[in-house]
């Protein structure tokens, strides 16, 4: 566990670094939300909220894939958006 977080949890993943984009930070869903947590600042940070619950997400690079019931969303980190649903 790091910081409180279950990196086991489909709803938690964390920022390799070196990998892109968020490289040492936690990346997790509540409900339809997507947050991004910074163990150094200890500071949490809404990124996108989404249609339905989100019930798993994943990290390559710079990009954030977010699954819910119906649909799965591509959120880009660099671009600060969802680039794909």
């Amino acid at each position: 566990m790091i910081a409180g977080f279950d990196l086991n949890s489909p709803l938690v993943c964390e920022g390799i670094i070196g990998d892109g984009c968020g490289g040492g930070r936690i990346f997790f869903a509540q409900e339809r939300e997507l947050f991004v947590y910074d163990p150094v600042t200890q500071e949490r940070v809404s990124l996108v909220e989404v249609a339905s619950n989100i019930s798993e997400i994943s990290k390559s690079a710079c990009v954030i894939t977010l699954k819910t019931e119906s649909k799965i969303y591509k959120y880009d980190l660099s671009a600060l958006k969802i680039i794909e649903t």
